[in-house]
């Protein structure tokens, strides 16, 4: 769930990287307004944990990044996202080298990789099927995941000559990612870990 903050006015990106309200509140920036990023649920979170913990296998600890790096997306006035997750190419991360802030922005090399976690609610939805999916392709990410507990599916959209195609997982499907090559998990898999065995009563 998320929730717009209503500021006296819409904020330039400049503006927005300026920004503190004395708060630790995380916001994302859509259209120069500010939308506030609530906790996640409990299963959000572990599928989150989970899956950074996978993407430590396959690469250095420094290109993994768990909702602590925004991108500058384009839309009709200014937007900043924070991913679920994302992992760096070695130029973007190079880029960041010397920042206060861990925000990439447009004149910056896009990451390799995007992972966005539905949240319930016919809002977040649309923001992670339509509208980060747009975002994300015109900064060209190689890949973009939408993870979707709901429905136990993992959506790849994959680069390819100028646009995205996207591939459906399910089941016990084993997941093909560009990015990551050797992956060898399977959707059930992937969701299986965020519902963990119950602890035993005291």
């Amino acid at each position: 769930m998320t929730q717009t903050t209503k500021t006296q006015k819409l904020l330039t990106f400049e503006e927005y990287l300026a920004y503190d309200d004395g708060t630790d509140t995380r916001y994302e920036l859509v259209d120069g307004e500010l939308v506030e990023m609530p906790p996640e649920s409990q299963e959000n979170s572990n599928l989150a944990r989970f899956l950074f913990i996978e993407l430590l296998k396959h690469f250095p600890f420094y290109l993994v990044a768990h909702k602590d790096t925004e991108i500058e997306v384009t839309g009709r006035r200014a937007r900043c996202r924070l991913p679920d997750l994302m992992v760096h190419t070695e130029e973007s991360y190079a880029a960041l080298m010397g920042s206060t802030r861990a925000t990439l922005t447009r004149d910056m090399p896009p990451p390799a990789l995007v992972i966005e976690i539905v949240s319930p609610g016919t809002e977040n939805r649309v923001r992670d099927y339509r509208y980060k999916r747009t975002e994300y392709a015109a900064r060209e990410i190689l890949e973009y995941w939408i993870v979707d507990p709901q429905i136990q599916q993992i959506t790849i959209c994959q680069w390819v000559e100028g646009q995205y195609e996207d591939k459906v997982f399910t089941g016990t499907t084993s997941i093909k990612s560009v990015v990551i090559a050797n992956w060898a998990l399977t959707v059930e898999q992937v969701f299986n870990s965020a519902n963990p065995p119950k602890l035993p009563s005291q």
